[in-house]
């Protein structure tokens, strides 16, 4: 049956990009938070069984969330002053977070059945984490 969802989706969103309708340039904090939320579910949906799958699915999503980091910092880099110290206070509480998440993605790939919901657990309270942090900053540089 998933082959037929397939098409529609794709059908549905070339319906949308012709409709007019405007389509947002780029992410927002909120569509982040949002991320966020739903990617925490989504960790914790994955059964043992599957835990190549959420594995994969954690390291693509936080591997999205690093190149987001990385277009802060740039923008990071051309502040001057207290701001560009606060900037840079943010990058480095941004990794410390995107270092606590990846450890998380490790557990995640090494858990057991025992320790499998632990392990999703863990990595969705670390990305969460990470993504309120990737919000508060992003929200800061926008002002």
């Amino acid at each position: 049956m998933r082959p037929r969802i397939i098409p529609a989706i794709v059908v549905t969103i070339g319906l949308l990009a012709t409709s007019g309708l405007p389509v947002p340039a780029q992410t927002t904090s909120t569509d982040v938070s949002q991320k966020a939320s739903e990617t925490g579910q989504a960790i914790k949906d994955y059964t043992v069984e599957k835990k190549d799958e959420a594995v994969a699915h954690a390291r693509k999503i936080t591997a999205d969330l690093d190149a987001k980091i990385k277009s802060l910092e740039a923008q990071a880099s051309k502040q001057t002053g207290e701001l560009k110290a606060k900037a840079q206070a943010q990058i480095k509480d941004l990794k410390a977070k995107r270092a606590k998440a990846s450890q998380k993605v490790t557990e995640l790939s090494r858990a057991t059945k025992a320790s499998w919901d632990k392990a999703k657990e863990g990595f969705a309270d670390a990305y969460r984490d990470l993504a309120a942090a990737y919000d508060k900053a992003a929200a800061e540089f926008r002002k």
